[in-house]
């Protein structure tokens, strides 16, 4: 797959976190993490940003067999989180759950 990651056998979406079965393990990351860790064109700017209440993680659609696309109780839902970036997440032990 030209060093793409596959995706994990099972996702489960909580509001405070995004709990991952992947073929080795599992991985739980929380929403607060993944809404900072946003790489979509607002965000990088600065521009997506609240300081009200901490985000909360209200759905999530699969984007091709890449990638997961998260929405927030902020209203945000334009961040694309590929397999990899999840992965490294919970690989760093950066927003474990």
């Amino acid at each position: 797959m030209s060093g793409a990651q596959a995706a994990p056998d099972a996702i489960e979406v909580h509001p405070e976190r995004l709990r991952l079965q992947w073929p080795d393990g599992v991985a739980e990351l929380n929403a607060a993490t993944l809404r900072a860790a946003c790489r979509c064109g607002g965000c990088r700017a600065g521009r997506n940003t609240s300081a009200d209440a901490p985000p909360r993680l209200v759905g999530a659609e699969p984007i091709g067999l890449y990638a997961l696309q998260l929405r927030f109780s902020d209203g945000h839902e334009r961040g694309i989180y590929p397999w990899s970036l999840l992965r490294e997440l919970a690989r760093d032990g950066v927003g474990a759950a």
